[in-house]
C-alpha cells in the first residue's frame, strides 16, 4: 500500500489553476481515475507526472513538499 499524503493543498491549487480535477488530468493527459487515485492514495505519483503536475500548476519548488509530501495525520478515536 502507498504512503499516505494529505493532498489538501494540492487538491486547492488543482481547484484554483484549473477549476476542476478533469481539466487538470486533460493539461496533465492522465484519465480523471488516475489523478483521482493519485490524489486518494490508491496509487503514487510517478516522478515524470510529478514533475509536469509541478510545472502546469506553477509549483515553486520551495513548495513542493508541502503539496507532495505532507504526511496525513490520522486521528485516533477515543472513547
Amino acid at each position: 500500500m502507498p504512503n499516505s499524503y494529505d493532498y489538501r493543498k494540492l487538491r486547492g491549487r488543482i481547484k484554483e489553476k484549473f477549476g476542476t480535477q478533469a481539466e487538470f488530468s486533460k493539461r496533465l493527459g492522465i484519465s480523471e481515475v488516475s489523478v483521482s487515485n493519485k490524489l486518494n492514495n490508491v496509487v503514487d505519483w510517478g516522478q515524470e507526472e510529478m514533475e509536469h503536475a509541478i510545472s502546469v500548476l506553477d509549483i515553486p519548488e520551495s513548495d513542493i513538499h508541502a503539496y507532495f509530501f505532507t504526511h496525513k495525520v490520522e486521528k485516533n478515536s477515543t472513547q
